[in-house]
């Protein structure tokens, strides 16, 4: 009754809408797009149509210009395309503007995962006190990254945040400014964007966005769950930063952008204090509580605009210091003002969001390599012996004897402690590594700091491993039992109150394992982890890198840690957004504010309220077991495929993402020519499927696994397996959204190439047994049957951009027959990659 309702809502204020400001566009006086609006729906029907009826892209462009053109000469066809493209980019903003002003009307504050609803539900199921308990010391943290998946400069994202305002209060004569605007607003890059342009970028919503719904949150929940024995902590909702830290394949972080971040980061918070204390001086005017609040206005003051040292520790001082006057003389009026304001320097200090470093451990080992035989001189030792060694040195490494990345890490590592002393000890505060599978590359980075010249004491660091390929997952536990007992690494942990932060990856997981098998390995995993942190009295954190679509461990997030059972440690919840993920998910208050509350309150009730459907049973266990390792050989296959780079190489658009300049990284590791499947990243990689709608990643090898089981006459068991298992069942649900996303009419012409068609057909043939035996298995008659708004949703935004995928197929076509302006042609593509991703939300 409910989905219905919001379905019949949708419609109203969404797709109704949409309709009827979509129909603006046609009348702007925009230079460049005269008549695109009348010739749009012409290439979107003939692309439907001939899709279905089997046509080529390139059948049904060329049909478009004689149909509906009287275009002759190449350049004037593709200018033609090009403004096409345009107008679409432009209608994905429109659309993307009027599903965000409609959420919270969508949306309410008593919905399953919300605050309010956990308070009910814990009132009547007498598990207040139980709650409480959890929030003590649970925390929830949103770390951004600088992954290159958002394609809007932020002059859009300013009209993208202004049309939305506009749309809420159904502004016609602002719509149409704001429209006008975006039509004469350039949509690209002229040039990459450096780490400082991407950290700028999401400092922005830090100041606009986060800042108010993080306060507010904060408040609410204190509100509500506060008395006179239980007080909120402040580090509940935390915020991490890795623009300008993360390292990891992107030359163009170095030490210098590091610091230059972590200054960023905190002037931006000290202006947001600024601010904030201009609206609560106006209410508090009262003698004496004038003063202390004009004194603190100057300090902050200073502190922005001449550097002057101030902590979070100073400006709490101050506002206490008004708070007693304001209660002993004013009757405590306004006081709630003045405590809103110290619990958001509590909870912000002065570094906004904590500023993590993360970098390769194959980096390292050449950093470790390079500063021993300097200091030893070419001894052959073992990589442990030589991490030891460095470790027990007194003299301190002088970073101007290297060159490049050794003098850069050391640099790095060298100022950690300036930072923690302009920040806070939480404005940097952990170091990660990527592709850790060995104990040397945890103490390789214990080392650096020895060797920069802190002592053991000084080391205010944790040290992160990040396993994300299945032979890094695989060897998980060895590496931290292994340091668990090391003496030095011990005493280290024992430094951070015995807690040690493991991070897991999806990315790169399902790129190297296939979908369900990367997903069973980080869930057995973390079994495996938090038994062996339990049993050395370690509090274990999970930090999961988690990205946009299922394929790189996104999709229904809420749901996926609502269904981990007691088996897995849940301390905190932490996990990296990015890209369209932030402006989708998390672009505006109350979008945020409502998935922050779904995140905390999966994290909470996960421990409050049991469900046997969260833990598996020994016979659920083997049978996933079964699944992921038919699923992994069906993937291994095609990973082995010898089309499968060529494929994705000659007939997607993976080349065409170096030249976006949307990432200041570049978008595979290596310099060599020569494409080697391991050094995709995970990103183009996801990407490159999605452009082709295929998503290959989110689904390949989960329904062979599953027809295997049924031809073994044991499908009843998988039935169980969906009913029984919240985990199963979450699985289930993404893989179907990654297909619901998929369309393969828009690539059939490929099946009767003479080079490909084959491989074409293996992943046609994955999909339609994939598709057939998951709405088998729910019942459902429809992909996302169980989801109808996120239905609607993606149904309308495949409308939108199914031009500009026709127009991305015909300019690759072109390339590769070698016909006409190539240049024009890998402009097209290039160019073409942009709405459609930004369309698809999470799908890159």
């Amino acid at each position: 009754m409910i989905h219905d309702q919001r379905a019949e809502k949708f419609r109203q204020i969404v797709e109704n809408k949409f309709q009827i400001y979509n129909s603006l566009f046609m009348s702007l006086p925009y230079d460049k797009m005269t008549n695109i609006g009348m010739l749009l729906p012409f290439l979107c029907e003939e692309s439907k149509i001939g899709y279905e009826a089997g046509k080529t892209p390139e059948e049904i462009v060329e049909e478009f210009f004689k149909n509906h053109t009287d275009l002759q000469t190449e350049e004037q066809k593709t200018e033609l395309l090009f403004k096409i493209i345009q107008y679409i980019e432009r209608q994905v903003v429109l659309f993307d503007s009027i599903e965000d002003a409609a959420f919270p009307n969508i949306h309410s504050e008593s919905d399953n995962g919300t605050v309010t609803n956990m308070y009910e539900r814990s009132l009547q199921d007498h598990k207040l006190d139980k709650i409480r308990e959890k929030l003590k010391d649970f925390a929830v943290k949103i770390v951004f990254t600088a992954h290159p998946t958002q394609f809007y400069p932020n002059s859009v994202q300013r009209i993208l945040h202004d049309l939305r305002n506009a749309i809420t209060t159904d502004s016609i004569t602002s719509i149409d400014m704001l429209l006008q605007q975006l039509g004469k607003t350039p949509f690209v890059n002229k040039e990459k964007p450096t780490p400082i342009d991407e950290a700028l970028s999401i400092i922005y919503y830090l100041r606009y966005v986060y800042y108010d719904t993080i306060g507010e949150l904060f408040t609410k929940i204190k509100s509500t769950f506060e008395n006179e024995h239980f007080h909120l902590h402040e580090d509940l909702i935390q915020l991490g930063f890795w623009p300008g830290g993360d390292r990891d394949g992107n030359p163009f972080v170095t030490a210098d952008v590091t610091k230059r971040v972590a200054e960023e980061l905190h002037s931006a918070i000290l202006k947001a204090y600024y601010n904030n204390l201009k609206s609560v001086r106006r209410r508090l005017s009262f003698r004496g509580v004038s003063d202390v609040l004009t004194k603190l206005s100057n300090e902050l003051y200073s502190a922005i605009f001449r550097n002057e040292k101030i902590t979070a520790e100073d400006i709490i001082k101050r506002l206490e210091e008004a708070e007693k006057i304001l209660v002993e003389q004013h009757n405590s009026l306004f006081l709630d003002l003045l405590v809103n304001f110290k619990d958001r320097v509590k909870i912000f200090g002065t570094h906004f969001a904590t500023l993590d470093v993360r970098q390769d451990s194959r980096i390292h080992q050449q950093v470790i390599d390079t500063v021993f035989a300097k200091v030893f001189g070419n001894n052959e030792v073992s990589n442990e012996d030589k991490f030891n060694q460095l470790i027990q040195i007194s003299d301190k490494v002088n970073p101007d004897d290297f060159e490049d990345i050794v003098k850069d890490t050391l640099l790095t590592v060298s100022q950690v402690s300036e930072i923690q002393e302009l920040n806070g000890l939480r404005g940097m505060n952990r170091y990660i590594i990527s592709n850790s599978d060995a104990v040397k590359d945890v103490m390789n980075v214990y080392a650096f700091f020895k060797v920069c010249g802190y002592k053991d004491e000084d080391i205010n660091m944790d040290i992160v491993p990040l396993f994300e390929t299945m032979e890094g997952l695989a060897n998980a536990e060895n590496v931290m039992n292994e340091l668990y007992q090391n003496p030095v690494y011990k005493k280290h942990l024992l430094k951070q109150g015995n807690q040690q932060t493991i991070m897991l990856g999806f990315s790169d997981g399902t790129k190297d394992g296939g979908y369900l098998k990367a997903n069973w390995e980080i869930y057995k995993a973390k079994e495996v982890l938090t038994k062996l942190s339990e049993e050395n009295g370690i509090k274990v954190v999970f930090f999961d890198g988690r990205g946009g679509p299922p394929a790189r461990g996104g999709g229904k997030t809420h749901d996926f840690y609502a269904s981990q059972g007691k088996t897995i440690a849940n301390n905190k919840i932490e996990l990296t957004i990015q890209g369209q993920t932030i402006t989708s998910i998390f672009g505006n208050k109350e979008q945020a504010k409502y998935n922050f509350e779904q995140l905390l309150t999966a994290g909470v009730e996960n421990d409050v309220f049991k469900n046997s459907k969260k833990d598996l049973t020994e016979k659920e266990r083997a049978l996933i077991i079964e699944l992921a390792d038919l699923s992994y050989q069906k993937y291994s296959d095609l990973k082995a495929h010898p089309m499968f780079v060529p494929y994705l190489q000659e007939m997607s658009t993976l080349e065409y993402y170096g030249k976006t300049n949307i990432g200041s990284r570049p978008s595979k590791r290596g310099g060599d020519s020569e494409l080697r499947f391991e050094d995709l990243r995970a990103i183009p990689f996801v990407g490159s499927w999605s452009q082709l709608k295929q998503n290959v990643p989110g689904f390949f090898g989960f329904g062979f696994a599953m027809q295997q089981m049924k031809e073994q006459g044991r499908f009843e068991e998988v039935i169980d397996l969906y009913k029984g298992s919240d985990f199963f069942k979450t699985l289930v649900l993404n893989s179907m959204m990654s297909m619901n996303k998929s369309y393969f009419p828009l690539t059939y012409y490929i099946k009767n190439n003479p080079k490909f068609g084959e491989f074409w057909n293996v992943l046609f043939d994955e999909f339609n047994l994939s598709k057939n035996i998951m709405l088998e298995l729910t019942g459902f008659k429809q992909l996302q049957e169980e989801d109808p708004l996120s239905r609607k949703s993606v149904k309308i935004r495949e409308r939108i951009v199914l031009p500009l995928l026709s127009i991305q197929q015909y300019a690759l076509m072109k390339i590769q027959k070698g016909e006409g302006n190539k240049e024009a042609y890998e402009k097209l593509v290039t160019r073409s990659l942009f709405g459609n991703i930004n369309a698809s939300r999470n799908s890159a």
